[in-house]
């Protein structure tokens, strides 16, 4: 267990450290223009990875799969480090990636195998502080690094952490071997490659890069929506899909999968505004928004902890998610009111608010779906939820960064003086070494101008959480399996 939360603790934890190193990596590779593709090829190759691996486990073992993803990881890793090129480093970050998106899904998959779900809910608490501590840790440990060591380092302390999973698991797990013969779906690889391909770039590009009706943003829709139909196409006349289709007619499995990406779009998405939020609206620096912050994350871990305590004890799961989605409700709209006047204290509660929502149903997805999954399939659906939370968390982010930037630009016309806008740029008004320069009336009107700008964002999660609460409250309401395997088997 200590080997398989480390894997998930890495795979975590690259996702968040190399953010700080960027600036220092840029000025050392060069290639500005292309800095981003450092991140994005890495989410790419990791979400297109997931299904896939989780398909993988099912046909050929679990375990060698999963030694497969631990060593693409660890090579990617140490290559990162070494590369001397911008263009080195993107393709190194590709294989780091293509290893990472194994990581999540194998140990989930593994679980289930190793565990009946009543069994296994013991342990999947232990993941809420794995993923706290990856998200808390990323950025500070990829900082001190940085400047302490240089940024390759960023990389390099993947390696001995990298090794030691390696042979922990391969000493240690034991699995019962898989009897089915292998026959991989290529062409729903290539097609679901493409597609998440496609609908990465339109997330990471729209509204920033190009507009929203450029020809490239349409035309990478359209291929979206292509690719996505030729995959359906696909997987329903394969004999072993990526992600078979036939598990949708299990209402648990579909159930479990929206409300995954529509708390990925809330939870996730907004997480990354409320770290504007208090930088820029309440003036803290970097590091004392992390502190900020830490409420957030443990009151995640408390509840996370405490509901699957309760469910590996009772077997009961269905009120979880229906609480994490009626507590959202209650999050979203108190952080809609949130102005630059709000007190700090009062915003951490707020947060603390939606981090307990978030805990609720971060696991309980995962052993609801587990729970209705037959064994030949548990690789398949121990992916397919986190691959959906993944693709609603991406959707989320574009819709939100799309809201809030239509918004800003008019809100700093509204709260800031004429004179000082004049030699303001948009970009400019959230640097911490600009902002501390301005006078103090001036940081004050960027400060509500960002605050209403905020605003929408959180009442836009509003409609989403309504539908998720819905689709939660049609959950079945069974108990967890106390024994292996089984299908549709589950207690009432």
């Amino acid at each position: 267990m200590f080997a398989l939360m480390l894997a998930v603790f890495l795979g975590m934890l690259d996702a968040q450290i190399v953010a700080t190193a960027l600036p220092r990596i840029v000025s050392d590779l060069g290639g500005l223009s292309e800095f981003a593709w450092v991140t994005t090829a890495y989410i790419i190759a990791s979400s297109v990875s997931t299904p896939v691996y989780g398909k993988l486990g099912d046909l050929l073992g679990r375990k060698n799969v999963f030694l497969t993803a631990i060593l693409f990881f660890l090579a990617g890793s140490a290559a990162s480090g070494l590369a001397q090129s911008i263009g080195q480093l993107i393709l190194f970050r590709v294989v780091q990636g293509i290893g990472a998106g194994g990581l999540l899904v194998s140990v989930l998959a593994i679980i289930g195998e190793m565990f009946s779900p009543r069994e296994g809910a013991k342990y999947y608490g232990y993941f809420s502080i794995v993923f706290a501590a990856s998200a808390l840790a990323g950025p500070a440990v990829g900082g001190a690094l940085t400047d302490l060591l240089s940024w390759r380092w960023v990389f390099f302390v993947n390696v001995p952490l990298a090794l030691l999973t390696l042979l922990a698991v391969g000493l240690f797990l034991h699995l019962p071997g898989q009897p089915r013969r292998p026959q991989i779906d290529y062409a729903g690889i290539v097609l679901l490659t493409g597609a998440i391909v496609c609908l990465t770039l339109v997330t990471s590009w729209g509204g920033v890069r190009y507009d929203w009706t450029s020809g490239v943003i349409v035309g990478l829709g359209v291929a979206t929506v292509v690719l996505t139909a030729l995959f359906i196409l696909v997987e329903r006349r394969v004999a072993e899909p990526v992600i078979p289709l036939r598990l949708f007619k299990n209402s648990t499995l579909t159930l479990a999968v929206l409300i995954g990406a529509l708390a990925g779009a809330v939870f996730l998405g907004s997480v990354n505004f409320l770290a504007l939020f208090v930088q820029v609206v309440t003036g803290a620096t970097p590091t004392q928004s992390g502190l900020i912050l830490l409420p957030m994350m443990l009151g995640l871990i408390a509840s996370s902890m405490l509901s699957t305590k309760h469910i590996a004890r009772t077997g009961r799961y269905k009120w979880y998610p229906v609480a994490s989605m009626a507590l959202g409700l209650v999050a979203a709209g108190l952080l809609s009111t949130m102005d630059a006047d709000t007190p700090r204290a009062v915003a951490i509660g707020y947060m603390v608010v939606l981090g307990i929502a978030a805990g609720l149903n971060i696991q309980v997805l995962a052993m609801a779906a587990q729970n209705a999954a037959p064994r030949e399939d548990m690789g398949a659906v121990s992916a397919t939820v986190p691959f959906f939370r993944t693709i609603g968390t991406s959707i989320g982010i574009s819709v939100f960064a799309a809201i809030f930037y239509g918004r800003l630009a008019s809100s700093l016309a509204e709260h800031v003086p004429a004179e000082a806008r004049g030699h303001l740029s948009v970009d400019a008004t959230s640097s911490q070494e600009v902002l501390k320069h301005l006078p103090e009336a001036v940081r004050h009107g960027i400060a509500q101008a960002y605050a209403d700008a905020l605003t929408p964002v959180f009442l836009a999660t509003l409609p989403m959480l309504a539908v998720g609460l819905v689709l939660a409250l049609l959950l079945k309401d069974v108990r967890l399996r106390q024994h292996h395997h089984g299908g549709d088997s589950t207690t009432e």
